[in-house]
């Protein structure tokens, strides 16, 4: 009985479905040749019913800027807000440039050694010692100083509200929405009501860096504690804690992994729309990427995208190693590291690196245990002098349990103690190396020879008529001008039914109703063109290269550190090496956001195939399957979720990386995002920032409710 009532669920679900395809087949293949015999103007959205909302919105403005000096509003509230967050960005950057270089570097490999071990140590050190490489220490810093005063904003804001969502569903459930909105935005769209109340420069990076990287910080903070063991709580409840007591002793300490799991997304978001918030005056290094592309200048662009790329590193790590529960918390553990692969070790060389870092490691531990030992000293023989002698084995105690906290404090005093008697200077002008000119030599000849490699149809030219021949115009057109406004409305609608249901479907089509509204059709589906394109191409990537990955673990090993690469590059710095090859324009925005959304769709794609169970593709080959039938007929299919989770998320990242080339003259929403932003054009901007919004979450919640679908047809099979 319960087969067959499952077997009619699936036949009416097929029955839906095929309904539903049939009628988006009438309503693009046929009706819009009937409808263009009419004597009806359909191609274009009526101009007619513009809202014209950016009026009110620039007379508000213009309010605003009248009333900015004297209203309560920004007398009592922005403006004291304004200045605290300007004190302390001025605050943190001077103490970074007045902090000497060789102290900073030892603080960051302290840092990564603490976190990860020697390898992350010495990689953050040489991360930090190329911004001085390039001349960009300064610039650097200001990033820094930026990042800093954001994430600890971000984190005194997220985690107390984290907590609060653990502890109260109500909240919970009203952040939730909240929560989903801010996280489909793309960064660009912050940036715009930003500007509004708190004009330009740093204080609005900030502000709409806060925003942007708050919900990975609220959301894994409720995660880990939700997750935390009731029957732990319970047990700690028995002996008598108060709720308090049982949230700071029992509960943080067991979610702090993913707290600070949360504390590395915050970050790398944070990072992420710090560079496009150079946009409106925060300087730093995405000030010089932002005036690099402006002028064209790639080897300048190419170094400070490096210089942020290197940045984004050190954050990276530092911040995923002390997530990590089994990080190496001590020298000591650290002792006998290997940081060449130990198929080396068989050469004279490469035994004699790994002696000489055991060597000084051991060396680092001696001095770092006397240190202690004679701060101990120091501290009984104070203690005893001021008639406290018997707390002097308690300080000796705590000294000698936090060795490397109070070596590695030893150690910046001292070489702070040396730049006091011997100044060091900034970073020596004959340390750094010019890598600009070379750069763009290699741009020149690149732009010469890649172009058209001799007389076959390859290189960068036929790639960019290719994809604008074949791709982005048809289908830009397709969507502007052949298929009808209110068909093109029913279509998606229709779509969405098929994939989700009929809620989705009648919000999709008051969505794209109300982008027509704005005044914003044909700028969307120029967007809409190319982040179609950019998916597409994206998936017919992703898709061999994750299978491939996950049938061969050899090509997995390989790939990895170039997907942790890719990942940690910031969206902004893509367009830099983009520019290189395809100059401006359309082509340039596809290429950068292909590049962007491939580690999220090879990774989902891979651990889909990896995650079926063994059992079932063993099943299939002892009935005689071949590989290439396991894959197809079994591996695909129950993978098919995962992937489709790797279609949402190439989806999001294509259309935030697309919005982001309106820079490099992308059209569509992004250039007049940019225009709006770059002209003080608010009421422009935002009717923009509106139609992003409703696109990114039509296509978010349809590629999401696609993927439930999956998942809960797969279980129910």
């Amino acid at each position: 009985m319960i087969k067959w009532q499952s077997v009619r669920q699936e036949v009416a679900v097929n029955k839906r479905d095929i309904i539903a395809l049939a009628a988006l087949a009438v309503v693009v293949f046929l009706l819009p040749r009937l409808v263009s015999q009419l004597p009806l103007e359909v191609e274009k959205f009526p101009a007619a019913w513009n809202l014209h909302l950016r009026q009110p919105i620039d007379a508000f403005q213009d309010w605003v800027i009248g009333h900015r000096a004297t209203h309560p509003l920004f007398v009592y509230f922005f403006d004291p807000a304004s200045d605290i967050i300007d004190a302390g960005i001025r605050r943190v950057e001077a103490f970074l440039l007045w902090l000497p270089w060789p102290v900073l570097m030892a603080l960051t490999y302290l840092l990564g050694y603490r976190a990860a071990g020697f390898r992350v140590g010495l990689l953050c050190a040489g991360s930090l010692y190329f911004m001085g490489m390039v001349g960009l220490w300064a610039e650097s810093m200001q990033t820094l100083a930026l990042m800093g005063v954001s994430v600890f904003i971000a984190l005194v804001i997220g985690i107390p509200l984290g907590i609060f969502s653990a502890r109260y569903n109500k909240l919970d459930a009203s952040l939730r929405p909240i929560l989903d909105a801010m996280q489909t935005m793309p960064a660009f769209v912050y940036l715009i009501p930003v500007l509004l109340f708190f004009g330009i420069a740093r204080v609005p990076s900030v502000v709409a860096t806060v925003i942007y990287a708050l919900p990975p910080a609220i959301r894994l903070t409720n995660l880990g504690i939700r997750r935390v063991s009731p029957t732990t709580v319970e047990a700690a409840r028995s002996f008598g804690s108060t709720s308090t007591q049982t949230l700071f002793k029992v509960q943080l300490p067991l979610a702090m992994p993913t707290i600070m799991a949360g504390v590395n997304q915050t970050i790398m978001m944070a990072l992420g729309i710090v560079v496009i918030a150079a946009l409106i005056g925060a300087g730093g290094l995405g000030r010089e990427v932002l005036v690099s592309l402006q002028r064209l200048r790639v080897g300048e662009g190419l170094m400070a995208g490096l210089a942020i790329v290197f940045m984004a590193v050190i954050l990276d790590r530092i911040s995923h190693g002390f997530a990590q529960k089994e990080s190496a918390h001590s020298a000591q553990q650290a002792r006998g590291f290997h940081l060449l692969p130990n198929g080396w070790h068989r050469f004279g060389p490469a035994r004699a690196v790994e002696h000489g870092i055991d060597a000084a490691l051991g060396g680092s531990y001696w001095l770092a245990q006397q240190i202690t030992n004679g701060l101990g000293t120091l501290t009984t023989a104070i203690l005893r002098r001021a008639g406290k002698a018997n707390s002097a084995p308690t300080v000796a105690a705590f000294l000698q349990r936090h060795i490397y906290f109070t070596g590695s404090l030893a150690l910046l005093a001292g070489l702070l103690l040396i730049n006091v008697l011997m100044p060091f200077g900034p970073f020596p002008a004959g340390w750094q190396i010019d890598l600009t000119r070379p750069v763009d030599q290699a741009v020149a000849w690149m732009r010469d020879n890649l172009y058209q490699i001799g007389s076959l149809p390859i290189g960068t030219g036929p790639v960019s008529d290719f994809l604008v021949i074949y791709g982005i115009n048809p289908l830009r057109k397709f969507l502007q001008a052949w298929m009808p406004w209110p068909l093109l409305i029913v279509g998606v609608a229709l779509l969405t039914y098929f994939v989700s249901n009929v809620r989705m479907a009648a919000l999709s089509a008051v969505g794209l109703f109300v982008i027509g509204l704005l005044g914003m059709w044909e700028q969307s589906m120029d967007t809409l063109s190319q982040v179609i394109v950019a998916v597409l191409v994206t998936v017919a990537i992703a898709l061999p290269v994750g299978i491939l990955a996950a049938r061969n673990n050899t090509f997995e090993a390989i790939l990895r550190p170039v997907l942790d690469l890719l990942q940690t590059i910031p969206p902004f710095v893509y367009l830099v090496p983009v520019i290189m090859l395809f100059n401006v324009g359309r082509v340039p925005g596809i290429i950068a956001s292909v590049l962007y959304a491939l580690p999220p769709g090879i990774r989902l794609i891979n651990l889909g195939i990896r995650q079926v169970a063994p059992e079932t593709v063993e099943a299939a080959q002892a009935f005689g399957s071949s590989a290439r039938q396991t894959l197809f007929k079994v591996q695909l299919p129950l993978a098919l979720p995962s992937i489709m989770m790797g279609v949402n998320q190439v989806v999001m990242m294509g259309l935030a990386m697309v919005i982001i080339a309106g820079l490099v003259g992308g059209g569509g929403l992004g250039l007049e995002a940019v225009i709006g932003l770059a002209k003080n054009q608010t009421g422009r901007g935002l009717e923009a920032g509106l139609a992003i919004v409703i696109l990114a979450m039509i296509m978010d919640r349809a590629t999401q409710a696609w993927v439930n679908k999956r998942q809960n047809y797969s279980s129910e099979k």
